[in-house]
């Protein structure tokens, strides 16, 4: 079994970005789950503005999984500057809501102000008081990137980590799996460090704080894992627990590397068939509260 814990998708095709691509249809992204052997699938909403050419709301995304209800979980969103724009804002109806409609997270987050922020600590601290996990990305500036932004070395995220204790974190981008390194520098935070790893920030602050949590999906996640084939081996290895298998398809068609990888992991015998399990799937099921 597999289950991704990030993909996209939504309603129309006619809303393609200036590049010319565009998210799948929800058949669409049910047919690319099947050619790769993945029985369910997060869906996630995007409402920041940030970079967007379009956006898909929570309903959206209740609605589609309403209508293939074996296949896709819906992770709801806010913006933080919803209803109030200042840190007085009680989010806490809005996330209770869309728990109650089968809502089994949030994310993907994206707003791109600093992730300490306190616009944020707000939305953070009712996500925490609900009791739902939460999908974030990472950037590297202000301005001309979505998602939160945080420092070289991760600062803000680890004062966020201390600040919600039971809050489960998903970490995903570039910006964040480049840490898996020390190697990292601001040229190369952005994209995919290549060569041998020894431990950075992202192992330094998992080790630290056991409500981090490891999005695997899209090219950052498969090459911090696969950048130094032994090294990523031993992660998954003492993070069995707090990594969990996704491919972030957004685009029509995608390359999804992660899944013939974790297969040869296994194969190998660089993994045991028990994390193999977690990680594909098991952990996701504990996480997202799932019938097993």
């Amino acid at each position: 079994m597999r289950i991704d814990i990030h993909t996209h998708t939504s309603k129309h095709t006619g809303l393609s970005r200036p590049n010319g691509t565009r998210y799948p249809t929800p058949d669409e992204l049910i047919s690319m789950l099947d050619e790769r052997g993945i029985d369910r699938a997060v869906i996630l909403s995007t409402v920041s503005p940030e970079c967007r050419y379009s956006l898909v709301t929570p309903e959206e995304v209740l609605e589609i999984s309403e209508r293939y209800p074996e296949r896709f979980i819906p992770f709801c969103n806010v913006d933080p500057r919803y209803l109030t724009n200042d840190q007085s804002a009680d989010f806490r109806p809005l996330f209770e809501f869309y728990r109650s409609k089968g809502c089994r997270g949030v994310g993907e987050y994206i707003p791109n102000i600093p992730l300490d922020h306190p616009l944020n600590m707000n939305v953070f601290k009712a996500v925490e008081e609900v009791g739902l996990p939460l999908t974030f990305h990472l950037a590297p500036a202000v301005g001309g990137y979505y998602g939160c932004y945080d420092e070289l070395g991760l600062p803000r995220l680890e004062r966020v980590l201390a600040a919600f204790p039971n809050l489960r974190f998903l970490g995903h981008s570039q910006v964040f799996w480049a840490e898996i390194g020390k190697d990292v520098t601001e040229e190369s935070r952005s994209g995919y460090p290549k060569g041998p790893v020894e431990p950075g920030r992202v192992v330094e602050l998992m080790r630290s704080y056991d409500n981090l949590y490891g999005d695997l999906s899209a090219g950052s996640g498969y090459n911090a894992v696969c950048r130094d084939r032994a090294f990523g081996a031993a992660f998954i290895t003492e993070f069995a627990d707090r990594l969990l298998f996704a491919t972030d398809i957004a685009n029509v068609p995608q390359e999804t590397p992660l899944v013939a990888y974790l297969d040869e992991l296994l194969a190998e015998s660089a993994i045991s068939r028990e994390n193999y399990e977690k990680v594909s799937w098991k952990n996701a099921v504990r996480v997202l509260e799932l019938d097993g």
